[in-house]
């Protein structure tokens, strides 16, 4: 299974998702995942864009979050998450034990939103 994993600003739109969401599936050359995810306080923003694809939305918590470790190290989100990627963790986590970025954490154009996508097995 493929998820897109999601970090993003609160001032953020479902047009910023779905533009790193784009981004990150033609980097991976893939034509969608099959899920998507986030961390549970931002579920909700994620939640439009998950209906408009039909596509099941997995929150996670941020104790899970904590646990992932991620190629991409931002300070910031380190200490605001206890992770270096958001997007990245919540895509790993999701996608269970030995799963693997496809690609890393990817920016949307306006930089308001990034998307990592994983693929493995689901727990």
């Amino acid at each position: 299974m493929i998820v897109a994993g999601f970090g993003f600003s609160t001032r953020g739109t479902t047009e910023s998702l779905r533009n790193a969401l784009q981004r990150a599936c033609a980097a991976a050359r893939i034509p969608a995942p099959q899920a998507l995810t986030t961390v549970e306080d931002k579920a909700a923003m994620l939640a439009p864009l998950a209906q408009e694809l039909g596509l099941p939305l997995h929150p996670i918590s941020q104790e899970m979050l904590a646990s992932q470790a991620t190629p991409t190290q931002s300070s910031r989100v380190a200490a605001e998450r206890g992770t270096g990627s958001v997007a990245e963790a919540t895509a790993l986590a999701v996608a269970g034990p030995g799963s693997r970025l496809l690609t890393p954490r990817i920016h949307a154009q306006d930089r308001l939103a990034s998307c990592a996508l994983a693929e493995g097995t689901p727990r």
